[in-house]
């Protein structure tokens, strides 16, 4: 199937044949003619699967054909509500790229940013609104944008907005909104908790899922590797400078992490940025600018700040810190292998880590490869996925200065390398613990 096929107008056409695409994605082959025919949907699809122009296109086609009611000025007919600024203005880009050719006003706004130039570009309304719902509330309650006339609602990424605990928000904002208009819910994952939520939004919605749940990209290739937590930033590093990684993707559990791994990293001559609900919009635009223009080789993030990164050829991500809810483990190495192309998703994973390892093992239902690096064995063995009798994962080894090739260990080389490390131990036991009463740090 080609987009000429989907009935869409000739000037959105037009738009999508310079930007370069000719098919649509499966999620936009099923999603489009579902919203072209009105109707309220439940989609389900992978990060960077084309999600964002399976709304896009159609509610665009939308409002090309149906006339402006005439009422107040300051109304909304679409409203595009997202967990982050970072995906709010991604979604912008959509619709101005998509929407080039048609009279179409669209105006984003989102927290961090001061209200009242959001407020000046509101003055006559928009006909899409893409938002963040804390600053939409803000909006509304100074009059300066009204939902009286709104015709459709978009809720992307879900899934998200509701582990932020943005649902109370939204709720409010549905209150706001006429009971007869098109809803349309995308997301990466449904639990059973959204299916419960779209009950109260959506009206006989048609559910369209082009991947099972919470499953990940084939193309991307999944390592992990056992290293001690003190070593975690050195072996990064190495990694980097070694393979001559250009452009990587680094995830971090908290704000202070990541800040702390950037400035190591620029101690260490390689460029970095952090990247967090910390630092101001103006701080995370620039940052991620930078990124995905080749003068920062390292971009340093929380679970929260990366959603709406979309990097076309993104080759590297590393889970530096392993996610506490292993849904966040594939919607982070969902940021490499999109639309198709192929990327690594590398962890490095200490032993006090295995719980989430294995959370994350079992959602996935399979092991994650592990290969290992000269000098950087951990002294707490990193136990076995599997149960006992089910064999060992799959070891591979990384000299120093090697171009992270695979290479299967001997048997020769593994018991050489269980008996340093059982001598490590015995060492280790008599010094005591060395990771032990470490102290929570309030995650991003």
């Amino acid at each position: 199937m080609k987009f000429a096929d989907l009935s869409l107008a000739p000037e959105l056409l037009s738009a999508i044949d310079r930007l370069g695409y000719d098919q649509p994605s499966p999620i936009q082959e099923q999603a489009i003619p579902v919203v072209l025919a009105g109707k309220d949907i439940m989609a389900a699809a992978q990060t960077g699967t084309g999600k964002t122009a399976a709304f896009t296109l159609p509610v665009l086609d939308y409002l090309n054909r149906t006339p402006k009611a005439k009422g107040k000025g300051n109304q909304a007919r679409v409203l595009v509500l997202t967990p982050t600024r970072e995906l709010a203005a991604q979604v912008a880009d959509n619709v101005e790229a998509y929407g080039s050719d048609l009279k179409i006003k669209s105006v984003v706004v989102f927290g961090g940013v001061k209200i009242n130039p959001q407020m000046q570009r509101l003055r006559g309304g928009a006909d899409v609104l893409i938002a963040t719902p804390g600053r939409l509330l803000d909006l509304h309650q100074q009059n300066a944008i009204q939902f009286d006339q709104l015709e459709v609602l978009v809720l992307d990424e879900a899934d998200r907005m509701l582990d932020m605990g943005f649902i109370h928000d939204i709720k409010r904002l549905v209150k706001l909104m006429p009971k007869r208009r098109q809803t349309l819910l995308f997301s990466a994952t449904f639990s059973n908790e959204i299916r419960a939520l779209a009950k109260s939004f959506l009206y006989k919605p048609e559910e369209v899922s082009v991947t099972p749940p919470n499953s990940t990209v084939d193309v991307i290739e999944q390592r992990l590797i056992a290293v001690e937590k003190q070593q975690k930033t050195q072996l990064l590093a190495h990694l980097i400078t070694t393979n001559d990684w250009f452009q990587v993707l680094v995830f971090c559990r908290t704000r202070h992490g990541a800040n702390r791994l950037a400035k190591k990293f620029a101690a260490r001559g390689i460029d970095a940025a952090a990247i967090h609900g910390d630092k101001s919009q103006n701080q995370r635009t620039r940052a991620l600018a930078d990124f995905k223009a080749g003068k920062v080789r390292a971009l340093i993030a929380t679970d929260i700040a990366a959603r709406g990164i979309d990097i076309d050829q993104l080759p590297h991500v590393v889970n530096f810190d392993l996610p506490q809810v292993a849904e966040d483990y594939v919607h982070r190495i969902g940021r490499t292998g999109r639309a198709g192309a192929s990327g690594e998703a590398l962890s490095l994973v200490s032993h006090d880590e295995f719980p989430q390892l294995q959370a994350i093992e079992k959602l996935l239902k399979k092991e994650i490869p592990r290969i290992e690096v000269d000098g950087f064995e951990p002294l707490n063995n990193l136990p076995a996925s599997r149960p006992a009798g089910s064999g060992k994962p799959a070891g591979q080894k990384q000299g120093r200065n090697s171009k992270a090739k695979k290479k299967p260990a001997t048997g020769k080389n593994r018991n050489h390398s269980e008996a340093k490390r059982g001598s490590r131990n015995n060492r280790k036991r008599r010094s005591g613990p060395r990771n032990g009463n470490q102290k929570r740090t309030k995650s991003d």
